[in-house]
């Protein structure tokens, strides 16, 4: 699977300006690093397994749903990756604090059948070969990222080839073919999304049979007897939360979406709570009083600290997503996050302190 190995030292040299920050996960060889001059955060792995077709392929063409490749270096069947950083949960997590509904379970299936359509529909086809929660990424967005293509191959498109000379994959996801029974192909990603699908409706608070039909064609034994292709299965998938999924649609595109924290979700105690909280905030801005500033300068102070108190509560509540554009808001250990967004908010008020003082100084040399 690795091919010719070619030293290129431009891509070391390259490699060499992104350091190691923290670990990821020893045992896999994934760390977090950062690159020394712009100081951006990105993810380098170390593959023994791999594809170089593959990786090369998914540099030179993004696919939206799969993190960007940034670069990589290969020798001595060795594949050192640097791709895009990706702030979420896996979708292993989520089912193992049934954190999920019916409706996101049938959302994210039907983003992964987008994102595998752009694979699948390659000449050759594209085909994953080992999908499987831990390699599904929910981002803060609620949308999938697909991970992990170390198994990754292309279709042979060779009809007298009977089987994978090498099985990879993972026991409980891998379809039978991936066993030595055939040859991977499309459908076998469809199995192992079926086998998602099956894991994640379980831990549902109310079981949902309106899963099983799809579930048992996308796990028939026979390739030929399952979905044919990711687009079948997505309209299947849609087919069952039709009014929902436009409800949804509508929803995303109003201003329904950018109320405050405590509106959003339309959460009766939520609102309760965030009414007299805003009031609070705002009664407390408009309580500060300065002998030493006359009474436009006295409204410009209060409303900075109101916005110092609103930015906060974005900032802690993650409105908008506005933990993804912060620096120290990124990291999956919770302590830290919650470290990053108390630092977020201390710089956060200093540099409004700063611009008050830069416009206060103004308006007195006008004066």
């Amino acid at each position: 699977m690795k091919g010719t190995t070619i030293v290129d030292y431009s891509d070391r040299l390259e490699i060499s300006f992104y350091k190691t920050i923290s670990t990821i996960n020893e045992s896999h060889k994934i760390y977090l690093v950062q690159h020394q001059e712009t100081g951006k955060i990105y993810v380098k792995k170390i593959l023994d397994v791999y594809s170089i077709n593959v990786y090369k392929y998914l540099k030179e063409n993004p696919i939206t749903g799969i993190p960007k490749i940034i670069a990589y270096y290969e020798e001595a069947g060795t594949l050192t990756l640097i791709e895009d950083y990706v702030s979420g949960i896996t979708l292993k997590e989520k089912i193992e604090s049934s954190d999920l509904t019916a409706y996101q379970v049938g959302q994210y299936m039907i983003n992964l059948c987008d994102i595998l359509y752009k694979l699948h529909t390659h000449n050759p086809a594209l085909i994953h070969r080992d999908l499987k929660p831990s390699n599904i990424i929910i981002t803060n967005y609620d949308k999938v990222m697909l991970l992990d293509f170390n198994a990754a191959k292309y279709h042979s498109n060779d009809t007298n080839r009977e089987s994978d000379t090498v099985l990879l994959g993972t026991q409980g996801y891998a379809a039978p073919e991936q066993y030595g029974f055939g040859e991977s192909s499309p459908q076998t990603d469809i199995y192992s999304l079926g086998i998602i699908m099956k894991e994640a409706i379980q831990v549902l608070t109310s079981y949902t049979h309106e899963f099983d039909a799809i579930i048992s064609k996308c796990t028939q034994i026979d390739p030929k007897q399952r979905y044919q292709s990711v687009s079948e299965l997505r309209n299947e998938l849609a087919s069952l939360f039709p009014d929902d999924y436009q409800q949804q649609k509508t929803n995303n595109n109003t201003l329904g979406s950018f109320l405050p924290p405590g509106f959003r979700s339309h959460t009766l105690w939520k609102m309760v709570v965030a009414v007299p909280s805003y009031i609070f905030l705002i009664m407390c801005a408009l309580a500060v009083e300065s002998r030493n500033t006359n009474g436009a300068a006295n409204w410009l102070e209060r409303s900075t600290l109101l916005i110092v108190f609103i930015g906060s509560v974005f900032m802690i509540f993650n409105y908008r997503n506005i933990q993804n554009y912060l620096p120290f808001t990124r990291s999956k250990n919770l302590f830290l996050r919650i470290l990053g967004i108390v630092l977020s908010i201390i710089i956060f008020f200093f540099v409004m302190l700063l611009i008050l003082m830069m416009i206060e100084t103004s308006f007195y040399s006008t004066t």
